[in-house]
């Protein structure tokens, strides 16, 4: 407790009580003026007090948010910083799970239509293969044979081309209709095809055919049949 004699001494009296208790206190004026003066006093000594923590405390701009220690950023704080991660995670996730397998069947497709998988390097395996089998076998049964299973190539990669690209649109796009995902499919694996073609004229141990672009397209639809198939008995009702 601080005493002054009058009230002109009752700032310095507060200043030189706060500078020594440090807010630990509290502090009283009694003054010799009466109990007006001593309200004038508590009234002085609790502005002071506000003006010294308004001084002490960090001043918080409008619009800016105040760095804290262990936060993330001044701008993203710790549960910003989480839910972008679990964004992230689920993004990639989805990406891994969707996309990548049919971006790998993608590269597939295009290294099959360069030298790699001509006519010439598969006979190299298939011939051997068949004579093997059938040491009388006759050479026109042999291309028979061979072109045959090369055209079953292009059928089978290209119905997996069509069910790869079904399951990520699907599950990218859930709310998407069945129909929509469907044409989405066939004109994607059509423009592939004949883009596919159009790379073996480039090539030359490859020949390009309108033919095979036909063939892609019908893989592309039995692959689109297979989905559909498959889609609807999921939604079916179960009956136990």
């Amino acid at each position: 407790m601080e005493t002054c004699d009058n009230f002109g001494n009752v700032a310095a009296a507060a200043r030189h009580a706060i500078a020594h208790c440090e807010g630990g206190c509290r502090l009283r004026l009694v003054c010799a003026g009466g109990s007006s003066s001593r309200r004038r006093g508590d009234l002085d000594a609790k502005k002071w007090r506000r003006s010294r923590e308004q001084i002490t405390s960090p001043r918080q701009l409008p619009g800016r948010s105040t760095f804290r220690r262990g936060s993330f950023s001044p701008v993203v704080n710790g549960n910003d910083s989480h839910t972008l991660t679990a964004s992230l995670n689920t993004e990639l996730r989805s990406f891994l799970k969707y996309w990548l397998p049919l971006l790998t069947w993608l590269g597939v497709i295009f290294i099959g239509s360069t030298g790699v998988l001509s006519a010439e390097q598969t006979s190299r395996f298939l011939v051997p293969f068949l004579r093997w089998l059938n040491p009388h076998i006759s050479i026109a049964t042999i291309l028979s044979i061979h072109f045959a299973l090369r055209k079953l190539g292009h059928l089978i990669e290209y119905g997996i081309l069509a069910a790869l690209l079904w399951r990520a649109l699907r599950g990218t796009l859930a709310s998407t209709r069945n129909l929509a995902i469907a044409s989405l499919v066939f004109m994607v694996s059509a423009l592939f095809a004949a883009s596919d073609e159009f790379h073996q004229s480039f090539i030359p141990s490859r020949t390009a055919s309108s033919k095979d672009v036909m063939i892609d397209i019908c893989g592309t639809l039995v692959g689109l049949f297979i989905c559909w198939i498959f889609s609807r008995a999921r939604r079916a009702p179960r009956i136990f």
